[in-house]
This record gives structure tokens, sequence and C-alpha cells, in this order.
């Protein structure tokens, strides 16, 4: 009798450590079920930037939890017309066109919002001899026109093009801005992210490549003259002072007013704690 009593006593305790188990389980899945999910989808050039917001806002904001993914800025800006992200990060402004889908599916135009600021780089090997190249000069390189580096000053070697693909917000901003809208030369070889773009021109002495200022690490970044004819280094005071030719705003877009948890995360990321992200990532606050 006191085997069977002391067996039943056992069996009923691992029971009701189960139940207890299964409702924590319960409890901790309903916590989870809870939690405000926030997408945000686009720029390459912003990745580790949305990744690192992300992270430090989840922990501040343990009820919020926010998604981010590449893709580039147009396949951003899609996802936010179709209505299937929250948030787009986009290292361009957003076209007409696009502005007049988001107004026509949501009614209101978009939601721009500028987050930080760039430096779009010039990255040479480090081997190269180039210290300088103005617009005229990127512009002839990656059309084509200027093939030999001993055009631009170089040693006699035969220029290597690396760029980002069409959908990067990067790719379009520098063909508005350097390309005059023309083609880029079909010899460029097109990668999916800045990091795959500095990691070639990294092993080839004879690379030349575009990207953020972020990614900048293991190559060098040449001096770019504008109009006036002056070439300066792409670095934070450039920037602010406007003489850098390439310096660019980054954003995210919206198709409405934010509100709630997402306005709570666009106004994080604008205080000092999102802004110190900006800087610590590589690039520059939105305001100096």
């Amino acid at each position: 009798m006191t085997s069977l009593l002391s067996k039943g006593i056992i069996l009923s305790t691992v029971a009701l450590i189960a139940v207890g188990c299964g409702g924590a389980e319960r409890k901790e899945k309903k916590q989870e079920s809870k939690k405000q999910v926030i997408t945000q989808k686009g720029s390459d050039t912003m990745i580790l930037l949305g990744q690192q917001w992300a992270e430090k806002f989840g922990a501040a904001n343990p009820d919020i939890q926010v998604q981010v993914t590449g893709g580039g800025s147009g396949t951003g800006i899609s996802s936010l017309i179709n209505g299937t992200t929250d948030l787009c990060n986009s290292s361009r402004p957003m076209k007409a066109q696009e502005k007049e889908q988001i107004k026509q599916k949501f009614g209101a135009d978009p939601v721009e919002i500028p987050v930080a600021k760039d430096a779009l780089s010039i990255y040479v090997n480090d081997a190269s001899k180039i210290e300088s190249l103005t617009l005229e000069q990127l512009y002839g390189i990656y059309t084509g026109k200027i093939a030999n580096w001993n055009q631009v000053g170089g040693g006699d070697a035969k220029i290597i093009l690396y760029g980002r693909e069409n959908s990067s917000g990067t790719y379009e901003y520098f063909k508005d801005h350097v390309l005059k809208k023309e083609d880029f030369a079909p010899e460029t070889q097109t990668l999916s992210g800045t990091a795959a773009v500095v990691n070639a021109v990294s092993k080839d002495p004879n690379g030349i490549g575009y990207g953020g200022a972020a990614f900048s690490k293991g190559i060098r970044e040449v001096k770019v003259a504008g109009p006036d004819g002056n070439p300066v280094p792409p670095t934070k005071e450039n920037v602010y002072a406007g003489t850098y030719p390439l310096a660019r705003d980054l954003y995210i877009y919206l198709h409405e007013q934010p509100t709630g948890g997402i306005k709570q995360y666009i106004d994080w990321i604008l205080g000092p704690e999102g802004q110190a992200v900006v800087t610590n990532v590589g690039y520059y606050p939105i305001k100096q």
C-alpha cells in the first residue's frame, strides 16, 4: 500500500510539473504573439545600418520586433508599393512614378524621411596610383569612353569596372549623377552588394568601384572633383559643407504617416541613440 501511495504521489507531482511547464510555455508563446512586428526592406547600402538599428531598438523595446532585409532600394520600394513591407530603406530618392503608384494605391503621397547622410565613394585598389578623379573622368570610365588607366594619370593597364545591379539605389544614383542617365559600359561587372564590390576591388590592382562610405575598408577612396575642379575626399566635413559632389541622403519611406510602434521606432532612429548608430556604422548623422 505504501509503495502504491508513493508512486501515486510521484506521478501526481510529475503531472503537475508537466502541466506547469506547459502553462509556462503557453504563456511565453502568448507573450511572443503580442509583439508588434515591423518589417523594413530595401537598400543593401543601408542593410548594416538597419540591422543595428533593429538590434539596439529591440533591446530597449522588447515588445517590438523589427525584421530587416535587403535586396536593393528598388526591391524595397516595390515591396512598399505592394504593401508587403512597413518601411522601405532607400539610398536614392523615390521616383515620380513610384510616388504616384503609392498615391493611387493608398490614397496619399508617400512619407519620405531622411535618416542619414552618405558620401558615395569611389574605390580603387591600394596599389593604384590614382589619387583623384573628376566627375567627367568617372563618366568616361563607366561609359567605356576611357578604358586605360594611363588616360587618367595611372599606369598602362585596362580599367576593370565593378558596379551594382540595377535594383540598387546606389546604381541609380550613380547613373543619374555621374553617367548623366547614360548606360554603364557593357564590361561593367555587376555585383549583388557593396561589400562584394569592395572585395573585388581589394583583390584587383586595376579595378574601380563605387558605394557607400561605411563599406570603405580594405581599399582606398579617391578624391572626386566636381564642376569647380577642386578634388575633395568623401569626409564628413565635406559632406556637410556640400563640397563633396557625390554626397547624398539615405531615406526611409512609408506609405502613410507613422503611428504607434512604427512612429516610436522612427522617432528613436532620428533621436540621439539612432543617430549614434549612424556614426558607428560609418555614415553621418542627418543633422550636423
